[in-house]
């Protein structure tokens, strides 16, 4: 028998594991007794055998502690002072927490790194944890006795062998055998950091690695065995008695290894941060999705059809959303719909989605009309050597650091992007200031060689709908007019906030449910299980906004909202305010809420709510986005105009905040009113509207961006009053050509 030839039954899913909130970090094996894992929700979720159904688990406790995302996590047995076992685990908080099972408390809480916890083992008595601040710290009974820095980079794992000798990876891209601080050999071989470790059962060393590969090592550091082919970061390594062999990958694959040779890949939608064996030799995989997933070779165990069905369907979902034609998402592609609208220049490409391909279009200015180009495709080598972000090759995959302890961002880019554009994209979605633009732009040219960037003159900021600003160039302008025309102005068009991170909106408004149902005095106000599936039924909805023309609200669902917004206290609603600045983007979410606004208008009431002096901030920043999102339905309008002076005085202390995105929504505000109001002629409103622009404009330390919207406000509003001077010279002319003809 070759060694491809190999008898292996093939694992297929058992059971998922839903509950945790966010990506799925770590999992330990808890023995016989069940599973723990790990989350970036911040959460440890144990994991119980179902007593009615033996295939499936249970969540029967939730260790809440940790302030930031948890990682490591490690097993105390059963024991006199755990009556039911415990858990050691590690933080992005550098905190190393011990947990009592039986009570699902705190019993230590140990504080000393500096940086983030990646490692913990318990050696003996004892535990050891690792740290990116490059140190191995040994604790006893709560209280640290050693410390040392075990390499020259972060540490990224830790381990015990039977022999007793701890193993730590690395950063450096080495491995470290210990006896307590004396390092007894150094392993090298892998070409990037060293991200998991575990024991091979009587062989020695397992090393998991960001260059894609795994290696077998003997204690002596020979190595024994490399295993390539995962295509991206290899983030856990673990082993059976069996001499099976599996790994997580940021590929999406778990992948299963015997005697060198991958004999089996299981696929999952979204990153594995890690794979662990039971010690039935079923496989335990933590996703980037939140989900836990068992699989198994036990026929008796296997999930049922449909729900086998409904996994195969989830990947197929998942791998549609990340195909891309030419580094474009085909998901992201709009359909043939998108060319009956003429383009704005000649020879301007758009690229369209026909069944599973996208065709490059390009405008004929002369016959109006959209020519085809062609199916668009990706080169022979746009494959190879290019960096995976989400499931999409990319030029580039920049890791940003923006400080304050926050986790490292990624910004994926492409040469052919606009930089400004992937800089006003990236800094939305992360939910960061757009004063940040410039250093982002000159950040990509830096680091993509590009330093003779010419930017397309066609190019359309997607926040003010100007066109980039390039200096010595003259405006871009299409088409003569008798009358001047001018490049920001008058204003077309409204801005609205439409990036939302439903993930996290989601997870707060769960967090404060369960403060809720925690507080006997408040305990009624909390949602039913039935309410907080409807609410996930709503942000699906939202979520989908290729097919807002077709769905559709109830109008239970837009009563549970303004539901929470007049029981919930006033410092839990501003997650709740963020789903109805959402919903007013909707088509039919609009329409429906706009019924219950005039039948009580509870967006006035919540209006003076959260404006009422003292002020939550996070009340008042989704408040002032939402009504700005009002303006983009028209059928708003009317209210819009009605409560102007109510809005615009209540809104007015933002102004003031030091807050740059209070600021900037604020002026977005103003700028969607006087685009309005001349609309509308309303010649007391464009005053009133102009006297709050010119604040903004005299405001010397206000945000560049928050500025500029008020003075297209400012520009937009003068322009109407010369049109009226240019009207009224036309019909002098008009009148003196009559009476000279009499």
């Amino acid at each position: 028998m070759s060694s491809m030839e190999i008898d292996f039954k093939q694992y297929q899913l058992r059971c998922q594991l839903r509950g945790h909130e966010d990506d799925v970090r770590g999992i330990c094996v808890c023995g016989s007794e069940g599973i723990a894992t790990s989350s970036r929700d911040r959460t440890i979720r144990f994991w119980s055998l179902d007593s009615s159904d033996k295939r499936k688990y249970v969540s029967s406790k939730i260790l809440l502690g940790h302030s930031s995302f948890v990682g490591p996590l490690a097993w105390i047995s059963p024991d006199e002072e755990f009556p039911e076992g415990g858990i050691v685990s590690g933080g992005m908080d550098t905190m190393v927490f011990v947990w009592d099972l039986r009570t699902g408390e705190k019993v230590q809480s140990l504080k000393g790194h500096q940086l983030q916890v990646t490692g913990v083992v318990l050696d003996g008595g004892d535990i050891v944890s690792s740290s990116v601040d490059c140190t191995l710290k040994r604790w006893r009974k709560g209280q640290p006795v050693e410390s040392w820095e075990a390499h020259n980079s972060a540490i990224q794992a830790v381990i015990k062998l039977p022999s007793g000798e701890l193993v730590s990876g690395s950063t450096d891209t080495t491995l470290k055998l210990w006896r307590g601080k004396t390092c007894l050999h150094t392993f090298t071989g892998h070409t990037d950091t060293v991200r998991g470790l575990a024991v091979m059962h009587g062989l020695g060393i397992l090393s998991a690695s960001h260059d894609g590969s795994i290696m077998l090592w003997a204690q002596s550091g020979e190595v024994l065995m490399v295993m390539v082919g995962h295509t991206s970061i290899v983030y856990s390594v673990d082993s059976h008695v069996s001499g099976l062999i599996v790994s997580g990958s940021e590929d999406h694959f778990a992948k299963i290894w015997k005697d060198g040779v991958c004999i089996q890949s299981l696929e999952h939608p979204g990153c594995v941060w890690d794979a662990k064996f039971l010690e039935n030799g079923d496989i335990a995989t933590a996703c980037s999705d939140g989900i836990i997933r068992i699989w198994t070779v036990d026929q008796g165990k296997v999930a049922d059809p449909v729900e086998l069905e409904a996994y195969a369907s989830e990947l197929s979902e998942y791998k549609l959303s990340r195909k891309s034609v030419g580094g474009l998402k085909l998901v992201d592609l709009p359909g043939l719909e998108a060319l009956q609208i003429p383009g704005t220049s000649d020879g301007q490409t758009k690229i369209v989605r026909e069944g599973d391909n996208g065709v490059a279009y390009s405008w004929n200015m002369r016959e109006q009309k959209w020519d085809k180009i062609g199916e668009v495709v990706d080169g022979p080598d746009d494959s190879m050597n290019r960096p995976v972000f989400d499931g999409v090759q990319y030029d580039y995959v920049f890791d940003v650091d923006i400080g304050d302890g926050e986790p490292i961002r990624k910004l994926p880019y492409n040469r052919s992007d606009n930089p400004y554009d992937t800089a006003d994209k990236w800094l939305l979605k992360e939910n960061l200031p757009l004063s940040y633009r410039q250093q982002i732009v000159e950040f990509i040219l830096q680091n993509t060689g590009q330093k003779d960037f010419n930017i397309d003159p066609t190019f359309r900021d997607p926040y003010t709908g100007a066109n980039a600003y390039v200096p010595g160039q003259p405006s871009y302008t299409s088409g003569i007019s008798a009358k001047p025309t001018f490049k920001h102005i008058p204003k077309r068009g409204m801005l609205v906030f439409d990036a939302a991170q439903f993930d996290g909106i989601l997870k707060k408004i769960s967090e404060f449910n369960s403060t809720l149902l925690a507080d006997l005095g408040k305990k009624d106000l909390s949602l039913t299980e039935p309410e907080i599936s409807r609410l996930g039924a709503i942000v699906k909805i939202l979520k989908d906004t290729s097919h807002y023309h077709s769905s559709t609200f109830a109008d239970v669902d837009i009563a549970l909202l303004l539901k929470m917004l007049k029981s919930w206290p006033l410092a839990m609603i501003f997650p709740v305010i963020d789903i109805l600045r959402m919903t007013v983007l909707h088509p039919d979410g609009a329409t429906v809420l706009l019924r219950h606004v005039e039948v009580n208008d509870v967006v006035m009431e919540m209006i003076t709510k959260v404006t009422t002096e003292p002020a939550v901030p996070a009340n008042l920043l989704t408040s002032i986005r939402a009504v700005t999102n009002f303006f983009k339905n028209s059928t708003y309008y009317g209210w819009l105009q009605k409560h102007r002076s109510d809005i615009l005085d209540a809104f007015s202390s933002c102004l003031a905040s030091p807050n740059k995105n209070l600021q900037l929504a604020y002026s977005t505000l103003i700028l969607n009113y006087s685009v309005l109001l001349i609309e509308r002629k309303d010649e007391e409103g464009q005053s009133h509207v102009l006297s709050a622009a010119l604040e903004i404009a005299e405001q010397e330390n206000l945000e560049v961006d928050s500025r500029f919207r008020a003075l297209v406000a400012i520009g937009s509003l003068m322009h109407e009053e010369l049109k009226q001077v240019w009207f009224l010279q036309d019909k002098r002319r008009v009148e003196t050509l009559d009476r000279s003809s009499v």
